[in-house]
């Protein structure tokens, strides 16, 4: 069996929307309503910042932004944030700079190259957020302590990484763990890595759990295996089998985001600085 690269294949994805407004809307559209984590993110998003929007100006900092996805969102739902997108891959942050530029020039959003385990910034953030990010750098205390000396007391911080459930689901033709720095992390390990950083934990949930994995398997990593296989020849099944398949799995999604999980293959923390 080929080994799932993930990360080499989101970056086939990156080029081929890179070049089209309508792509890159239709990909956005399509990572929120298949990725699970982004459900989770959204909804916490919702329930956390809607206050500080209606307090007036406010900043959130995106500390690895990926094709800023939470970005569009973050601008969609609220009226007043002013955000600050960073990502260590300068295409990532060339394609966004282009994509999102009638919000740069209205001071909305800007975007930097930077490296989390030297980040320095003077601005007092509201918010941040770190999706996805921890599980590949070794270092994340340092990571931790430096978004945290860039937060107002009182901040919200946002983190999402896979749990240390992962590992054990893995198959032994995977890849997705051997790009990471850690398996994942467990409640107690990212717990105690917060508090380490002054970040007083509010709510720490396992995603993934009975549901959410299921759905997941279904609608993400089965289509990888074929795209890692064959290509994008796969689309071509695909889009017979993705009209089967995504209505129960988009139920499973619903199930999980409204599961207290025992157990689950992702973890989201969300804290506030002390």
């Amino acid at each position: 069996m080929s080994r799932i690269a993930y990360d080499p294949v989101k970056d086939k994805f990156a080029r081929i929307i890179r070049h089209s407004e309508l792509l890159r809307r239709i990909f956005y559209a399509t990572l929120d309503l298949v990725f699970l984590r982004s459900w989770h993110i959204r909804k916490v998003l919702r329930e956390h910042c809607r206050k500080l929007d209606r307090q007036g100006e406010w900043r959130l900092l995106d500390a690895g932004c990926g094709f800023g996805q939470y970005d569009r969102f973050i601008l969609d739902e609220f009226d007043h944030v002013k955000i600050t997108s960073i990502d260590i891959k300068a295409d990532y942050i060339e394609d966004n700079t282009s994509f999102f530029s009638e919000q740069i020039s209205e001071g909305r959003i800007r975007f930097d190259v930077a490296d989390l385990l030297n980040y320095q910034d003077d601005t007092e953030y509201d918010a941040v957020i770190c999706i996805d990010v921890l599980e590949h750098i070794a270092e994340d205390r340092k990571v931790m302590r430096n978004l945290s000396r860039c937060m107002k007391p009182g901040a919200y911080f946002l983190m999402h990484s896979p749990s240390h459930y992962s590992a054990e689901d893995a198959d032994e033709d995977d890849s997705f763990v051997d790009e990471h720095a850690r398996a994942g992390y467990s409640k107690e390990e990212i717990g105690s890595k917060l508090m380490e950083s002054d970040l007083h934990p509010l709510k720490i949930h396992y995603t993934y759990g009975k549901w959410g994995h299921r759905a997941w398997t279904l609608l993400v990593k089965w289509p990888m295996v074929w795209f890692t296989r064959f290509g994008l020849p796969a689309a071509i099944p695909l889009l017979i089998y993705y009209p089967v398949v995504t209505p129960v799995s988009l139920l499973m999604n619903a199930a999980d985001l409204y599961t207290a999980n025992k157990k689950g293959t992702g973890i989201y923390a969300l804290a506030q600085k002390i």
